[in-house]
Order: structure tokens, then C-alpha cells, then sequence
């Protein structure tokens, strides 16, 4: 199956491929060239990481690997009082294969062994994702224009 294993400073590369991946289409609408495709994509990525990095110090951030290689990541901050999953992210041959469902599955188990509620945020506009989080048994707990935060109790 897959491995998770802690985030390398070499695994940058891969983190921008994939987080990319995950944008591709809808910039891709806009019209530009593919170098100011990239130079944007390029922007946003290290305004991400900027911001993972300063608000989520403590988190634990793991790359999913499957036969050696890089497939995705996890970013996932443990508390007293809740876990939270910050950011998952497959690349788009790996998506809807079962490893984003194993790893809720571990993290639910987690929640629910710890007696605190699992924790997330997802794009409204992913609805793909957010079907799968109310199949596993979160709840919408508030919403705003992009973003709806959901909840699962233990």
C-alpha cells in the first residue's frame, strides 16, 4: 500500500508539482500562456507555504508514498482539544483510489481512540471532496464564499 514519511527540504519540487496539479484546470480557463500560468502558480505556491509554515508550526507535515515514490502529501495538526487536517493533496492519477479514504480512516480512528473532534476546511467548489467527508460522517459547521468547515466528533 502507501507510507507516509516526514517532508524533506529536497521535496519541494514535488510539493509545487503537485500543488500544480491541483490548479491546472482552473487556471487554465483564464487564457494566459503557460509561462505566466506558472509564474502565478509559482506566486501562490510559496504564499502557501509561507502561511502553512507560519500558522501551523507545530503541524506535521508527511509525504504519501507509494512504491518509492512521492503520490502526495498530508499536513495534519494534533492538539489537546481536536486534530486538524490542514491539507491533502494527491496527484490526479492517484485521486479517487482509495488512499485519501485511508488516511481519513486513520485519522477518524485517531479522533475517535483520543475522545476530540476531527477538524477540516475544503473549497466549496470541491464538491467531489466534500461528499466523500459527509459519507465518512463530517458535518458542516460553518460556511463562508470558498471555504466550508466541517467537523466529525469521535
Amino acid at each position: 500500500m502507501f507510507l507516509l514519511r516526514p517532508l524533506r527540504p529536497e521535496d519541494e519540487s514535488f510539493l509545487f508539482k503537485l500543488y500544480a496539479s491541483t490548479r491546472e484546470e482552473e487556471i487554465e480557463a483564464w487564457g494566459w500562456d503557460k509561462a505566466r500560468q506558472e509564474a502565478f502558480i509559482r506566486m501562490q505556491f510559496t504564499a502557501q507555504q509561507r502561511w502553512y509554515q507560519a500558522a501551523y508550526p507545530r503541524a506535521e507535515h508527511q509525504l504519501i508514498i507509494l512504491k518509492d515514490n512521492p503520490i502526495g502529501h498530508i499536513l495534519v495538526l494534533r492538539e489537546e482539544t481536536k486534530i486538524e487536517l490542514i491539507d491533502i493533496s494527491l496527484l490526479p492519477e492517484y485521486r479517487n483510489g482509495g488512499v485519501g479514504t485511508a488516511l481519513l480512516g486513520e485519522l477518524i480512528e485517531e479522533s475517535r481512540k483520543s475522545g476530540v473532534p476531527l477538524r477540516l476546511q475544503v473549497q466549496r467548489n470541491n464538491q467531489a471532496a466534500i461528499r466523500l467527508y459527509r459519507r465518512l460522517g463530517f458535518s458542516a459547521t460553518e460556511e463562508d464564499e470558498v471555504y466550508c468547515r466541517m467537523e466529525r466528533r469521535s
